[in-house]
């Protein structure tokens, strides 16, 4: 990756949006972290931002914005996330699919419509999605997480068929659960076993601006 990189990292003011931002930022990378919720950030590579993700005139809005102070975009990553589940079929509560739905697809789709155009004409976009494997092997008990995470990744499959032979790419990076140091920290002896650690996340986002886009787009890259 080089310094003139311009990625925008939706849902940066988590502990796995701040392992990102980081990383792209010691990649070379100008990058615009949007949060619904202000986070400070000390660099001046960093463009923090306020943006509510489900109001899509606000999103489009947005990135007008972006491409008219920077003239480019060449990347997308979607860290928004959420769980809700139960312990069996019968009870799940279908105000979980309502919450999951607005934070694992509706922002996913103003974010990847308002951000689409500019991305394929960058001479190496590139588009990233953290996802689970419940979405192609569902629990009885996180049906409407499930549910959530397989149309996520159904349209990440569309925005990748509309990338090809573009140059840019739409991948999907699929973790079991995320871990951080202050999770580590609060639990030294917990063996963590199957997940994946944010930094660990972050070197293989910063990565795929290394790799061609024909080895990623369209691809499901597990990282546990």
């Amino acid at each position: 990756m080089n310094s003139e990189k311009v990625i925008v990292v939706a849902g940066a003011g988590g502990p796995t949006g701040e392992a990102v931002v980081r990383r792209l930022v010691t990649a070379g990378a100008h990058v615009i972290a949007a949060d619904v919720r202000p986070h400070e950030w000390d660099d001046k590579r960093v463009t923090g931002t306020v943006v509510d993700l489900l109001d899509f005139d606000g999103v489009r809005a947005w990135s007008a914005e972006i491409l008219g102070a920077h003239g480019r975009v060449d990347g997308l990553v979607h860290l928004v996330g959420g769980w809700r589940g139960g312990k069996t079929f019968g009870d799940t509560d279908l105000a979980d699919w309502t919450f999951l739905n607005d934070l694992l697809i509706r922002t996913l789709q103003h974010t990847t419509l308002a951000f689409h155009d500019a991305i394929r004409t960058s001479p190496q976009g590139r588009f990233a999605i953290v996802s689970q494997p419940a979405a192609q092997h569902p629990a009885q008990g996180v049906a409407a997480y499930a549910a959530g995470k397989a149309a996520a990744e159904a349209w990440t499959l569309a925005l990748a068929d509309s990338f090809t032979g573009s140059g840019a790419a739409a991948t999907i990076l699929v973790v079991k659960a995320l871990l951080n140091d202050a999770m580590r920290e609060a639990k030294p002896d917990a063996a963590f076993s199957g997940y994946t650690h944010v930094n660990d996340l972050a070197a293989a986002i910063a990565g795929l601006w290394d790799r061609p886009a024909d080895e990623l787009n369209g691809q499901r890259l597990a990282l546990y």
